[in-house]
């Protein structure tokens, strides 16, 4: 009994602060119960189940996603349809889940998914608009754009439009943010009111401007959410995309400002100094929220560096203030359960208003932007590993194309966009939490494509058998590529075994570095007997620290001389082997093992560290240290 309260205490020492709220999530609302208990399709379930996303990649533990999955088939059925829902509400809250049906549907293919997010699709289409083009808020919501409105709907619509090649639509979705921005900030301050009435109407509403009185700092949240969301799927070159990029610095220069400087919160309503401000506190879900945006846009490049510390000081606050533990849980405080405008009973948008919502523990939103907030902040923790560095994927080699959804011809085999089982998403995820960038090569490597790349991955070349013109690895493409890593260079190649992989070019490349990849097939694993694929990286292992055991299959034995060294080896064959080479360095394995179906843990029993193993290779490839000795 003391062993087992031992290793609980210390799991529970272990876990980070977002991980341990996800475990209250989770105590609260168990398996298929909806997250805040209600049969309605809410759109708070989505800001927590986005955190639970965050966690999974983060972590490689399946739980998270499983819980994912739980919650979301309670509303979508077999036929596509939710739940809960009704189209003809036309309430844009209602979309806000739709980016965890996404979610399911690139990671499991489920056409039920496919159907559902066609469904909220459906509701952009013809949701009501202001006469410029804003989506209303709701239907009974007339006229009103909603500072709220542009996270539930502007990142679905933006990853729908990604992934099922609605190039258009991405105007539509910079203009709800511009448009949004241009109605509802002040000049004096550069805060955004809470919303805004075209027809300037409402009781709330100011008869010059349309805006609602006050700053609402969850408003605000929502909206530097959305966008630092959005940009995700934005295509790199799209013309609104640096407009968007703006819009954000204003808006982070302007909250800046509000910080409080002792505490690096945000008051529930912003920049208010009227009758009854002594009543005004510091609210939970708001700093979380502008601790996501701020640190998120600074990973991504979109803020300077320096904002970091924005973030930085509200996380200290938020943990210091609003999360405790008490009777064995973790919980957040200091949420407020809703602030609206209109409706009934009517609220009016003013400071006694918002100051008489309840303020609540564990409220779903608030949780879910504090699991959002934590996920950055955990992340921000690596990203010196490999900050300012590209690791650049072969799709030339390796160009197994298929048709998608809309019948447009895309790569989808080992591919970093690719979250279904072949892919290299989670892969890629590591990568980028550990401050690296990621790029992808669909030509044949030349000095000018390798110059700026420090890693460079070559992934299961194709034969005919794959693809009808495989591109060959030629003799000039291995003088390119071994002169680019005895100038520096990392290099990972991974093939196969002899039946899924054109191993005869692909062993000029290898050659060069002393690996052969031989015909002889090892760890041929039948059906799911796992422990057929086991491979241990043994003791002092130069690579792989963390893992016990590790999992490959169909792998290509390696046959080795100098400068290879071996660096994982199975009753006497090579199976992973590493080699300096100049200033640079390789890692040569049998099995392109790295990709989804094996690390992020839907697949393989959790005794198998793929996932650790993953992390491990990701360091050793970003570290520009070489190996002891060096030809």
């Amino acid at each position: 009994m003391l062993i087992v309260l031992i290793a609980v205490t210390a799991n529970a020492f272990s876990q980070t602060p977002g991980e341990k709220l996800a475990t209250t999530v989770m105590s609260i609302w168990k398996d298929t119960i909806p997250i805040g208990g209600t049969s309605k399709w809410s759109y708070d379930m989505g800001v927590i189940l986005k955190g639970f996303e965050g966690l999974w990649m983060n972590t490689g533990n399946v739980k998270y996603f499983t819980d994912i999955q739980k919650k979301m088939d309670y509303f979508v059925k077999d036929d596509g349809s939710i739940k809960g829902y009704e189209k003809e509400e036309y309430n844009i809250d209602h979309v806000n889940n739709g980016k965890l049906v996404l979610l399911l549907y690139r990671v499991t293919g489920k056409e039920k998914y496919k159907k559902a997010a066609d469904l909220l699709r459906s509701q952009l289409a013809t949701h009501p608009r202001t006469n410029e083009g804003g989506f209303w808020h709701k239907k009974i919501y007339t006229n009103q754009m909603w500072l709220d409105g542009l996270y539930m709907g502007a990142p679905f619509y933006a990853e729908y439009a990604m992934l099922f090649h609605e190039d258009s639509a991405f105007n539509d979705i910079a203009n709800q943010f511009i448009w949004m921005e241009k109605h509802a900030r002040d000049a004096k301050t550069g805060l955004l009111y809470h919303a805004w009435d075209e027809s300037k109407q409402q009781q709330w509403a100011n008869k010059t401007t349309g805006t609602s009185p006050l700053f609402w700092a969850r408003a605000m949240g929502w909206y530097s959410d959305a966008l630092v969301d959005a940009l995700d799927y934005f295509p790199p070159t799209h013309p609104k995309r640096k407009m968007l990029i703006d819009i954000l610095n204003r808006l982070v220069n302007a909250i800046e400002k509000e910080q409080d400087k002792t505490t690096g919160l945000w008051y529930d309503v912003i920049n208010y100094n009227g009758p009854g401000k002594e009543k005004n506190y510091f609210e939970a879900s708001a700093s979380c929220q502008f601790t996501y945006a701020v640190a998120k846009a600074v990973r991504k490049g979109y803020l300077p560096a320096s904002k970091i510390t924005i973030a930085k000081k509200a996380y200290d606050g938020i943990l210091k203030q609003f999360i405790k533990e008490e009777n064995g849980q973790t919980n957040l405080h200091g949420t407020v359960k809703v602030s609206g405008l209109g409706g009934k009973p009517y609220r009016d948008g003013s400071f006694e208003y918002y100051m008489s919502e309840p303020v609540i523990m564990n409220d779903p939103k608030g949780m879910g932007a504090f699991l959002l907030a934590s996920n950055e902040m955990e992340i921000l923790k690596t990203q010196s590993v490999g900050k300012n560095k590209t690791v650049l994927l072969d799709r030339y080699f390796n160009s197994e194309k298929r048709k998608d959804a809309t019948g447009a011809n895309v790569y989808w085999h080992y591919i970093w966009e690719e979250r279904s089982h072949p892919g290299f998403y989670t892969l890629g995820n590591i990568f980028e939490r550990n401050g690296a960038k990621l790029s992808s090569l669909d030509a044949a490597p030349t000095v000018a494509n390798l110059k700026g790349a420090a890693v460079y991955i070559i992934v299961d070349a194709d034969h005919k058998k794959d693809n009808p013109n495989p591109n060959y690895v030629a003799a000039n493409d291995v003088k390119v590529v071994i002169n680019w890593v005895k100038a520096g260079g990392t290099l990972l190649i991974l093939a196969n075994d002899s039946n899924n992989c054109d191993l005869q070019h692909l062993n000029l490349l290898a050659g060069a570095f002393g690996v052969k990849f031989t015909d002889k097939s090892l760890n041929m694993v039948k059906n799911d007997t796992y422990e057929q694929g086991v491979v241990l990286p043994g003791a002092g292992n130069a690579v792989f620290i963390s893992p016990a055991k590790m999992f490959l299959k169909e792998v290509s034995a390696l046959e080795i001389k100098s400068p290879a060294v071996a660096n994982a080896i199975k009753d006497g064959d090579v199976i992973i082997a590493t080699a300096n080479y100049g200033k640079g360095k390789v890692l040569i394995a049998g099995d392109p093992w790295l990709y989804n179906e094996y690390i992020d843990g839907r697949k393989m029993p959790a005794e198998y560290e793929n996932y650790k193993a993953a992390e491990d290779l990701v360091k050793w490839l970003l570290n520009p240290q070489p190996l002891k000795g060096s030809k």
